[in-house]
């Protein structure tokens, strides 16, 4: 029970420091579950829909926060922001 309520606090402190950082992180998770759904069951098309548009505003969302507020590792983020916008543009196109 200790385990969780630390999970859970820990949880509340990340969504309250970071906010931005907490909700493109949350929409990277739900995006990566949906295309993996959408690879393993390839009749469900409205996953695979789902999780590359996930995919298109987080990285968008994280591209705008790191030109209003570069970090340290700011070419490293954006070239892994725009490969998965890249990648999630290719794969709309594809579809």
């Amino acid at each position: 029970m200790r385990l969780w309520n630390s999970l859970l606090n820990s949880f509340f402190l990340v969504s309250q420091y970071n906010p931005h950082g907490f909700v493109e992180l949350l929409m990277l998770m739900i995006a990566s579950v949906m295309i993996i759904i959408a690879t393993i069951l390839p009749a469900d098309m409205p996953y695979l829909v789902l999780g590359l548009s996930l995919g298109v505003g987080a990285s968008i969302s994280i591209l705008v926060r790191e030109a209003i507020a570069p970090s340290s590792q700011t070419r490293v983020t954006q070239f892994a922001t725009l490969l998965l916008l890249f990648m999630s543009i290719y794969g709309f196109a594809m579809l």
